[in-house]
């Protein structure tokens, strides 16, 4: 049993350092957390509700308060504005509300219409070039600029501005500064450092001429499920309140201070409103909290950080009681530009304007009568949209004063930016300076993050700290991989694809444990898997979830590695060998870890520590003589679930029954509160075996993606790999980069896989009339039939796979369509699979030439019925 008086001992006296704000303590019932607490159904504060739930029937605005901004209006900057406005044509207006993204529009293009401001998405850059330099970076942002301000072709000669996702530091540039994700700031307590944070960010932006940054993110998220947990500090909204403010002062500097000064940025707080509190944590849902609960839960981030002077708000993708947040009236207009008195603009998020009843992306008159007053529109839909948007204008379908309006609210920004007087973005005091992306001093401010935001759970016999004089092991997929302790929003628009090489500067987890134990003399093993040769004193094993953003990263229950459990088999190897374990979790929101917690001596939430995991090694380590390096200071920013299906376990629940509550965090030489015989049964596992995710959007752990040829072998490092059998890329079918196209060119056998260096027992799955389930499209009609066999396979080993041959189902499917194919299980066992010991679940291999695009695969237990192919 958790030992209920230290904790709550420890949580009553909990404060935020720097301004000593208590964390208040609300329905703090844990008298009952037992360690074989199952069926705790988590959060009631809310009530449940079907996607059919009518829009609010009545609305309070009195409850929402009129904030006291600190950026206080400018006679003489409206003047400006005011002056402005009135030489500006329909045309003109309404392309300053338009914002395209740089893979869809050229320098000509802003030329000619003259945007008010253009982004670049999640894993777009300069020339379509991942490892574009800040010099290109740079270079963009002046030839923009340039053209914006060119009035030859449109009369126009307002500067544009350029927009970014800055959102754990300058997260798409090669070689910058990646701090933790949100959900570990959290745990650090720690506003002075989340201003410092925002500094660092706004400089290293700055660096490459952007101006404008959507940061923060400001949700409270109320269901973990979510695949954007980790983008909320807290579940307390007073903490996101605080940290919002902190943020907004450190990216755009003090209102009475260096506000929007020439080492500072524009910031976007996000999104407006409700986004952490969908039904079922359904990225883009329905949020039917009433209204109060609106303002005091998911409305606390705005009244920070709209208080300290945020310029920009984003509107949000999801709706409140059915209706579109971006088409919502009284939210964007009566509640935030009328009754809370924001006067800057706001943004609509990706496409979000072409999600309300009614609208496409090329047309949503509707967004804008609501409030919007840019449009996000990426692809080629712009052109259109800009178009109709000026009919509708031409049409009374929107008021010129609703067009006035939003113009001068982005001409407001733009004055107080400093954009008309500054000078090119190549001539701005920090671009070029790419000394200062990624300097030592901002890895320093990151390395401490990283030390703050870990939280100890559990510390069997005072494990830690580890004497760095011992033989030490160190396993587990986690341990040398930038890329995965670095999660989603990472160079890439969901982390994916990415490789230590990607980080110039940055360090692993594993080379901050190598630097300790050789410095001090002891002896260090790497070995992913968990082997070693002579054996170690402890193993350190680092593990977790692999990177993923919205959408992709959204999940249907808590447990962790459901139905695939390579890594508790590997921590029950070398506790059953006598070694004593400490895990090293990488995770983007609490999850069901039972098992893992028992198989454990030591356990840490690690969150996603970004570039610098050298810092882990700082607080797990003593020094020579037995004294600390640093204490384990970091605290729950989220309950810890009890269960797999507790999902919106938090502390304003009137049945708060977590395993660890919010607040939770062991310092060293304090008792250990967990046992080694947690629960580890949930109805998720006695119920029926679960599907098993191969690839949603990205190949899922414990699996990689790899292609071979007669000659190589190669991971997928980059959106794009080939070799001389196939070519292989990322694609879009639904969202961004959820889908592979692959062409075989026939030239000779070609193999690509999904592989693990462990195997994993399927045979259950076997006896449960499972398929394997896939979903494809051939992208040209082709002459299958008559050519060599293509084939799925699972493999056991170089000798041991078993081989289905799909070529007839293929050659009967409609071109440019996707078709779902389900494959039964035993085909792989009569062709020599043995699925108690499978490396390769899913292997798609031909020497013919095949075009051939997939996404989506699954093993699917009970789905024989739906098999294309059976072998009953």
């Amino acid at each position: 049993m958790i030992k209920n008086n230290l904790i709550m001992a420890r949580l009553k006296s909990q404060t935020f350092k720097g301004n000593k704000l208590k964390i208040s303590i609300l329905c703090l019932a844990i008298t009952s957390v037992l360690v074989g607490c199952n069926g705790c159904n988590g959060n009631k504060q809310e009530a449940v509700a079907t996607s059919s739930q009518p829009a609010v029937s009545s609305t309070n605005i009195g409850i929402w308060p009129k904030l006291n901004i600190a950026v206080k209006a400018d006679a003489d900057i409206e003047a400006k504005v005011a002056a402005l406005l009135a030489t500006m044509t329909l045309e003109q207006k309404v392309a300053q509300m338009i914002q395209p993204e740089i893979r869809d529009i050229t320098v000509e293009d802003m030329r000619k219409y003259g945007f008010g401001s253009y982004l670049n998405g999640g894993g777009a850059f300069p020339n379509n070039d991942k490892h574009a330099t800040p010099s290109d970076w740079v270079n963009l942002a002046e030839a923009m600029y340039q053209a914006s301000i060119d009035d030859s072709l449109d009369g126009n000669r307002i500067p544009t501005m350029w927009g970014t996702d800055a959102v754990h530091g300058h997260n798409n540039v090669i070689g910058a500064t990646l701090f933790p994700h949100n959900i570990a700031l959290g745990a650090t307590n720690n506003p002075e450092l989340i201003e410092k944070i925002a500094a660092i960010t706004a400089t290293e932006v700055m660096v490459t001429g952007i101006d404008w940054v959507f940061a923060p993110t400001v949700a409270v998220v109320r269901d973990d499920r979510w695949g954007r947990t980790y983008e909320g500090y807290s579940e307390d909204p007073e903490i996101v309140r605080e940290y919002s403010a902190a943020i907004v002062k450190g990216l755009q500097g003090a209102a009475d201070k260096d506000f929007l000064g020439d080492k500072r940025v524009i910031s976007t707080v996000k999104h407006f409103i409700g986004d952490g509190g969908t039904l079922g944590g359904d990225d883009q849902g329905n949020n039917v909290s009433s209204e109060q609960a609106l303002l005091d839960i998911h409305g606390q981030g705005y009244v920070g950080s709209l208080t300290a002077g945020a310029q920009s708000v984003m509107a949000s993708f999801n709706s409140w009681h059915g209706s579109k947040v971006h088409g919502n009236k009284y939210l964007l207009t009566d509640v935030l530009k009328g009754t809370m008195g924001f006067d800057g603009f706001v943004v609509g998020d990706w496409n979000g304007h072409g999600q309300v009843k009614g609208c496409s992306n090329e047309s949503c008159a509707q967004a804008v009568n609501a409030g919007l007053d840019i449009f996000m529109v990426p692809t080629d839909a712009w052109q259109p949209l800009y178009e109709n948007t000026i009919a509708q204008v031409n049409s009374g379908e929107i008021s010129q004063t609703r067009i006035d309006d939003a113009v001068s609210r982005i001409l407001r920004v733009k004055f107080r930016a400093g954009l008309f007087d500054k000078p090119s973005p190549v001539n701005r005091a920090l671009s070029g300076e790419t000394h200062l992306i990624g300097a030592i001093e901002h890895r320093e401010v990151a390395r401490q993050a990283v030390r703050e935001s870990l939280v100890l759970l559990k510390n069997k016999g005072n494990v830690l700290p580890l004497s760095a004089k011992q033989n030490i092991l160190v396993a587990g997929d986690g341990a040398d991989n930038i890329g995965k302790q670095s999660g989603g929003w990472t160079i890439t628009w969901q982390g994916t694809n990415n490789f230590n090489d990607d980080f110039p500067g940055g360090s692993s987890i594993y080379q901050g444990i190598e630097q300790k134990v050789k410095a001090q003399g002891g002896k260090v093993e790497l070995n992913v898997d968990g082997h070693y040769k002579n054996k170690p004193d402890v193993a350190i094993v680092v593990f977790g979830e692999e990177p993923y953003a919205e959408g992709v990263g959204d999940i249907e229950n808590l447990e962790y590695q459901q139905g695939v459990k390579q890594d508790l088999a590997l921590l029950k190897r070398l506790k059953a060998d006598g070694i004593k374990v400490v895990s090293l979790f990488i995770s983007g929101r609490p999850l069901w870890v039972n098992a893992e917690l028992n198989a454990s001596d030591a356990f840490v939430a690690v969150w996603l520590p970004g570039s610098e995991g050298v810092a882990v090694a700082d607080v797990l380590f003593s020094k020579e003589n037995g004294e600390l390096n640093y204490d384990f200071t970091g605290k729950l920013s989220y309950s810890w679930p009890a269960s797999a299906n507790q999902a919106q376990v938090n502390r304003f629940d009137e049945n708060y029954q977590p395993l660890l509550p919010y607040g939770f965090g062991l310092n060293y030489g304090e008792p250990n509160v967990l046992t080694d015989d947690l629960n580890v049964i949930t109805e998720n596992t006695t119920a029926s075996l679960a599907s098993i995710t191969l690839f949603e959007s990205s190949v899922k752990s414990p699996w990689k993606m790899m292609i071979s040829d007669s000659h190589t072998t190669s991971s997928m490092t980059s959106s794009i790999i080939e070799n001389k059998a196939l070519y292989l890329r990322t694609i879009d079918r639904d969202v961004q980069e959820d889908a592979r196209r692959v062409l075989f060119n026939g030239s000779e056998k070609g193999l690509l896989a999904f592989t693990s260096s462990s195997t994993t027992d399927l045979s259950p799955y076997g006896k449960a009339n499972s398929t394997l389930e896939l979903t494809v499209r051939l992208t040209e009609k082709q002459n299958l039939a008559e050519q060599q066999a293509i084939y799925l396979a699972m493999l056991c080993g170089e000798q041991c796979q078993g081989k289905v041959n799909i070529t007839k189902q293929l050659s009967l499917l409609a071109v440019n369509q996707w078709h779902t194919l389900n494959i039964d299980l035993n085909c792989f066992v009569k062709s020599g699979a043995d699925l108690s010991n499978i490396l390769s679940p899913f292997s798609l291999q031909t020497a013919a030439p095949l075009n051939i695009d997939f996404t989506n695969v699954y093993i699917r237990p009970g789905n024989l019925e739906q098999a294309t192919i059976s072998c009953q």
